[in-house]
Order: C-alpha cells, then structure tokens, then sequence
C-alpha cells in the first residue's frame, strides 16, 4: 500500500474523522478547539448527504427530557458560538407548534402542565388575544401555540460549508473525494492511500456497507427517507419562526409518549390512514431568503428507494397551506435520508482502543450533533464513559 498523509507533508494526524456531515464536523470542531491535529475524510467533493438536506431547525423543544433535551440545549449554544465565526445564518425566534384542533390543544396542555415545568422546557402556551396577535392574526383559525422560545433555525445547505471553510481556517485538513476503505488500530486504508492517526471517530451517517459492516449489521439499522420540498407563498409572508403542527406531538419525544399524545395518534390512525402510512408531520422552516423548507414524511427500509408519490407531496402541500392560509408554489424538490430503528436516538461504538464509530438513528443530528461530538471527545481524551443513549435517556 501507498504511504501518505501520516507519513508525509500533511504531518501527524492527532484525531482522524471519517465523514463530513454535522456528526464528522462536530467531532472534528470539538478535537480541534483543545489544540489537536484534525483531518477530515469525505467520499464525496462536498458534504452532500443528511447535514445539507434537512429543515436546519434545532429543535429543542422537541427533544425528550434528560440526555437529548441536554444535548439539544448545549448544541444550541455551541451553533450559536460557531454562526458568527464561521458567518451563516442562526435565527433565533425559536418555533410555533399550532394545535388545530382539541385533540391537538390537549397534547399542549398535558406537556405544559406536567413535562415543562418538571423539566425546564422554554415554551409558553398562546391562546386568545395573545394566539390573534400573531403576524396580524393569520393563526388565529388555530386553537393554540406553543412557542419553543430555545429553539433555532439553520439555512444547512449554507451552514455546513461555512462550517467546513471555518474548521479549515482553523488549521483542519479536508481530503474530499477520498473513501476510507479499512480503519482500525490507528490505521485508515484510503482510496489516496494509508493514513496513520493516533485517534479515529468514524461518522459514516447511513452507509451501514464500508466500515465495520459485521458490527452495524447485527444491530438490524434502517434508512429513513422522506420528502422535502421548497416553496415560496403567493403572498406576502414574512414568517421568521419554524412552523409545526399537532402531528408532530405523535412523532417527537418531548411529547410522544404522553397520554394526550396516544389518544392524538389513535384519532391520525383511524381518521387520516394516508398520514399515518407515509408517517407525515408537518414542518415548514424559513429559509434567510423568503422561501419555506416543507416536510416531511417517514419510509423506513435497509435503503433509501429513489422513487417518490405524488400523494405525499400533495399531503404535505394541503397541510402546510391549511396551516399558513396561503396558497404555495414549489420551487425545488428532493429526498432526505437518514440513518434509523437503532437501540436508540445514536450509538456511540468502541470499535477498538483507536477507533470510535458514532451513528445517529433519528433526523435530530443538526439538532444534538455538536453537543454529542463535544461529549464523546472529552470523553475519548479524559477516558471517561462514552456517552449513551440507553443509559442516559429519561
């Protein structure tokens, strides 16, 4: 085999990370703001997969209470951090969750009586005067909101290249267009050549096939895709918050597991079997150019199958004109994937003394993804417990 970075002008690599999605960037910005020697490996000529292609919310309000709530809060302050440095937008008006109906009303009510207060969630509960108040009434056909007053929006397709020009500036290596074959034992097999580094974290999203396949096959993982669109409305919309509605109660934890929310879900699952099969909530964030990321729905599988219905964008589009009482154009469509049905929200994997592999099994990465590469490297460097899921979670 070839000799090359390790060995040659590029110098000692003190952390090799595998993967330059926001999980390979937070480990890579988390090594390199202690003093250490980063190089960053990525298949493709730019960051092309999950971290580009999602809502850029970091959804704290959503996050389940404990170890993911955590996260998500620290993440926030650590994109907060980064956003001037590196020069991408971070708006921090937070999210409007609407309740559209009494079933919806009572999931908010449930959440703010007993999961908020216990737990220190940064919500209020709109209603009334305060509810009609809202862009000049244009919610007021909605029984409530509740504003997630921590929560973040990102512009990711701008955010994680900034994020990368940032970490180079910053003395971090990137080796685009080079695919890690083999890593193990402080050694990487690259399609440029062997790499040797004292430490390798290898966040490799969901491509379950190149690395350590034996281990990641036995957990049984999935891929999650769904559908994204762009829009733009036909009218004058100057919407700043990210947008939900009560479906997302049934999907995300904060929520999902409260007794309001069951009942929620019996309700979608009889009345509205179409949202239900293709696992559709609605999110609608605000990109800094007036247009409006829509989604998303939920179709599992070991991989990510290209074609798409008709009937799903349809779904999205009647729900998110119903929710913002305006008709929308789409300008753009694609396909989100991401990795899912893990042991948990992520793994964190010893794979060998020199190697650590993390994998994200939900579409909260942007969300809790600096925060968890912050916490595994200080976890690697003082040799303390790797953070987990299973073990952490409320």
């Amino acid at each position: 085999m070839r000799n090359m970075m390790g060995n040659s002008s590029h110098g000692h690599i003190d952390v090799a990370v595998v993967g330059a999605g926001i999980l390979g960037l937070a480990h890579a910005f988390a090594a390199s703001r202690r003093g250490l020697r980063v190089a960053v490996f990525e298949r493709s000529s730019a960051p092309l997969g999950a971290s580009i292609r999602n809502f850029g919310m970091v959804l704290v309000t959503g996050q389940p209470p404990g170890l993911m709530h955590a996260l998500a809060r620290q993440s926030r302050e650590l994109w907060l951090h980064l956003a001037p440095r590196a020069h991408f937008s971070a708006r921090e008006t937070g999210s409007l969750l609407f309740a559209r109906d009494a079933r919806e009303h009572a999931v908010l009510e449930e959440f703010m009586i007993t999961r908020a207060r216990q737990h220190g969630y940064d919500v209020s509960l709109l209603q009334g005067e305060r509810l009609a108040a809202l862009y000049n009434g244009r919610f007021r056909h909605h029984r409530s909101a509740l504003h997630g007053m921590r929560d973040l929006q990102l512009y990711s397709r701008e955010a994680i290249p900034a994020l990368v020009c940032y970490l180079q500036s910053q003395g971090v290596q990137f080796h685009f267009n080079t695919l890690v074959k083999e890593a193990g034992d402080g050694m990487l097999e690259t399609s440029a050549g062997d790499v040797h580094a004292e430490r390798t974290v290898v966040c490799s999203g969901h491509d379950y096939q190149t690395l350590f396949a034996d281990r990641l096959q036995a957990m049984q993982l999935k891929q999650c895709r769904l559908h994204m669109l762009r829009a733009v409305a036909q009218a004058p919309l100057p919407l700043t918050h990210a947008v939900l509605t009560g479906l997302s109660c049934t999907h995300y934890g904060a929520f999902a597991d409260l007794p309001a929310a069951a009942l929620l879900q019996a309700h979608i699952k009889e009345h509205s079997p179409a949202l239900q099969r293709h696992g559709i909530h609605l999110l609608v964030s605000p990109t800094p150019y007036q247009e409006l990321i829509i989604g998303d729905s939920h179709h599992y599988g070991n991989d990510a199958l290209p074609f798409q219905q008709e009937e799903v964008d349809t779904l999205l589009l009647q729900l998110a004109e119903h929710t913002l009482g305006v008709n929308l154009k789409v300008v753009e469509r694609w396909q989100g994937v991401y990795g899912a049905k893990g042991p948990g929200p992520f793994s964190v994997l010893s794979i060998d003394d020199q190697t650590t592999a993390v994998l994200m099994h939900s579409g909260v990465g942007m969300s809790v993804g600096l925060a968890l590469g912050e916490r595994v490297m200080a976890a690697l460097i003082s040799g303390n417990n790797l953070p987990d899921a299973a073990r952490d979670l409320f």
